[in-house]
């Protein structure tokens, strides 16, 4: 059958973050490069795409598009940091994954994520403007414009700014990790794809903050000439939108759903009756 129950779904969930928890440190490395440079690839053709639409139009042909990076993510199997801030505490409250393990993956695909997100981003600046000798176009009008928005107003609304950004990493990531859950639902390709098509598009299309999405967009930005600063992409978006994403993704996804589909505890044994032997002493 192509589709796994909820409750079906968590023991697949339980199984991958069994999986993912074993990974040696290369494997966790390259697939979270893959993963970057995937979802690198799907915000530009989102932004691509929905130039010269309106503010609402725009979001909605965005959303439609962004998501196939995260579909061939799925697909191929490849390690996504956000994806594993929900699977891998699902191990570790059925005790099939240890912490240490959870933390391990998690840093190592973190920085897998942020090296696949960076070279594409490299690769992607120079074409834009023929190795930095010419300007580099609408497309990178709009990387610098979201970059902005993404760092210097935060920077000028201050702690309420850095608030934000925290709780956009949240709604963000409720929605990212449960796409990758989502994707386990199914045993085809065309289920899995409308599976996660769902709640990832609502991510995107609402504008919230995804901590690898943000390590494409900030150092394109900042290679193709945006005034910001290192150290104010660091503060103002990727500390608070990390944080929020760990939150969104492990209490809100991988949590509600473990504890709304735990396994039924074992049938305590029935106890065989002790019946009272009479001697008969003769």
């Amino acid at each position: 059958m192509d589709y796994h129950p909820p409750l079906k779904l968590m023991e697949e969930v339980e199984a991958a973050s069994k999986k993912k928890a074993g990974l040696d440190v290369g494997r966790m490395l390259v697939k979270g490069f893959m993963s970057g440079a995937l979802l690198a690839y799907g915000t530009a053709l989102a932004y691509k795409v929905s130039g010269g639409f309106g503010d609402g139009a725009a979001a909605l042909v965005a959303g439609a598009v962004f998501p196939v990076g995260f579909a061939m993510i799925i697909l191929l199997g490849m390690e996504l940091a956000t994806g594993n801030f929900a699977v891998l505490p699902v191990g570790v409250l059925r005790g099939k994954v240890a912490l240490d393990k959870l933390f391990r993956n998690w840093g190592w695909v973190y920085l897998g994520n942020f090296f696949g997100c960076v070279f594409v981003g490299f690769l992607l600046a120079i074409a834009l403007t023929e190795a930095f000798i010419e300007g580099h176009g609408p497309l990178g009008d709009k990387i610098i414009a979201v970059a902005i928005s993404k760092t210097l107003v935060y920077e000028h609304a201050g702690a309420n700014g850095w608030v934000t950004a925290f709780v956009k990493g949240i709604l963000c990531n409720w929605m990212v990790a449960l796409g990758t859950i989502l994707g386990m639902i199914s045993t085809s390709a065309t289920g899995k794809i409308a599976a996660i098509w769902l709640p990832v598009s609502t991510f995107f299309a609402l504008g919230f903050e995804h901590s690898v999405v943000n390590m494409f967009i900030m150092p394109t930005a900042i290679l193709l000439g945006a005034d910001i600063t290192v150290g104010q992409w660091i503060f103002w978006n990727q500390i608070p939108v990390t944080l929020g994403n760990i939150v969104g993704g492990t209490v809100f996804t991988g949590m509600l759903l473990h504890y709304s589909y735990k396994p039924a505890p074992p049938a305590p044994a029935e106890e065989k009756p002790v019946h009272n032997v009479t001697q008969t002493v003769p």
